[in-house]
């Protein structure tokens, strides 16, 4: 009984150091010169739409004009009126770019993020040494609006072969606005951006949840999440970080 106590109290101290130590670094994330640029958070979620252990993981590269940062967008899910679940939103692979402001120091009021669909990061991913792939994106396209605000998104490789330019032009026509950036990757940090699409790929088209229930429910279809046992909420594993154009 006195060892039992003993290992009860250990574990109990434990993870009362760990939370400390958890926030503690959540209060150093926040206070860091680079916490300017947005965080993906890779919540698990319930499904009241509440986050438990949040993890801030976006993959970052840093330069002299300009900083990049690359993380997932879940895609969300709605209940039918059958009781399964379809996709609501597609997912995406987020690129932020930061102007700099200073040395190591990057302005997030004036970032600009280029939301890659599965497609898309599948030409980022086929990429050789020698090829380049450009992306546009307009929300009003096929409307009497179009062209009044439009995205470009250039990837080309350097001319010595050492990696790549990574370019994103902004014209707003309604704020009379042209904003460029331009962040230069390194070849191994290219690779880092390209394996790190490759296997958030199936997760932003939403099939790593159709695996999970098929094996949890012994069936094809999506009937519900893990844990759903009586909620009904209209909408699963809402998105963290905003659209591409709701800024």
């Amino acid at each position: 009984m006195m060892k039992l106590q003993g290992l009860l109290q250990f574990r109990n101290s434990s993870e009362n150091l760990f939370f400390r130590r958890a926030g503690d670094l959540k209060d150093a994330l926040r206070l860091h010169t680079f916490t300017s640029l947005s965080c993906f958070s890779t919540a698990s979620q319930n499904l009241s739409g509440h986050s438990t252990n949040r993890i801030f993981a976006p993959y970052y590269v840093y330069k002299g004009k300009a900083a990049l940062s690359v993380q997932p967008v879940l895609p969300t899910f709605a209940k039918s009126q059958y009781g399964s679940l379809k996709m609501d939103r597609r997912g995406s692979v987020m690129l932020s770019f930061c102007p700099a402001i200073g040395e190591r120091k990057y302005d997030r009021e004036k970032r600009q993020v280029f939301a890659l669909s599965a497609t898309e990061v599948g030409s980022l991913i086929s990429l050789g040494p020698k090829d380049s792939s450009e992306f546009f994106h307009d929300p009003s396209m096929k409307s009497s609006n179009a062209g009044q605000v439009r995205k470009s998104l250039s990837i080309k490789p350097q001319a010595d072969g050492n990696g790549y330019l990574l370019s994103l032009s902004v014209t707003n026509n309604i704020l009379k606005t042209n904003e460029k950036f331009i962040v230069p990757v390194t070849t191994a940090e290219f690779a880092v951006i390209k394996s790190a699409c490759n296997f958030a790929l199936p997760h932003i088209m939403g099939w790593d949840y159709l695996t999970k229930l098929s094996g949890d429910t012994g069936s094809n279809q999506l009937t519900m999440l893990p844990g759903d046992r009586g909620g009904n909420p209209s909408k699963m594993i809402p998105r963290h970080l905003e659209s591409e154009w709701d800024r």
